[in-house]
């Protein structure tokens, strides 16, 4: 299939832990999108800074969609959506993105993997509010 989404499928059941990424043990959202890196790549590119769970919300600033930026390969916002891209969301309107999901599914029921608070990691659809809250979407580097 699509080696970016076998391994977020081996995350689902990963308890919500803030700042995890501990595949069975506990993990986020950035969490899980660094431990398919690991996976795939090897180490991490960067060290992870503390971050609060409001992702630099009152100072503005994009952490997420710069380190996202940094390290994959950013697709266009009218590329078709396809299995293994990784999703940044805004879960407002003009707020900060700040939650990571990867596309498991695309075509007319797409769904996507996310750790998601209070759940863990799951696979959800995608639905159209999901879909609106796309910020942008991105590719990991192969290799």
């Amino acid at each position: 299939m699509n080696d970016v989404v076998d391994e977020a499928r081996r995350w689902i059941g990963t308890p919500y832990v803030h700042q995890a990424s501990v595949r069975g043990a506990g993990s986020d959202c950035l969490g899980l999108i660094r431990g398919i890196w690991r996976q795939l790549n090897g180490a991490e590119p960067e060290l992870v800074p503390h971050y609060s769970a409001d992702w630099g919300e009152p100072q503005g600033q994009e952490m997420l969609f710069e380190a996202a930026a940094r390290h994959l390969h950013k697709k266009a916002q009218d590329d078709e959506l396809c299995a293994g891209d990784v999703l940044l969301f805004r879960m407002r309107t003009s707020a900060i993105a700040k939650h990571l999901g990867v596309v498991s599914g695309a075509g007319v029921s797409p769904k996507f993997i996310h750790a998601y608070t209070g759940h863990g990691v799951i696979e959800s659809p995608l639905t159209g509010p999901w879909q609106r809250r796309i910020a942008a979407r991105f590719v990991f580097h192969k290799g």
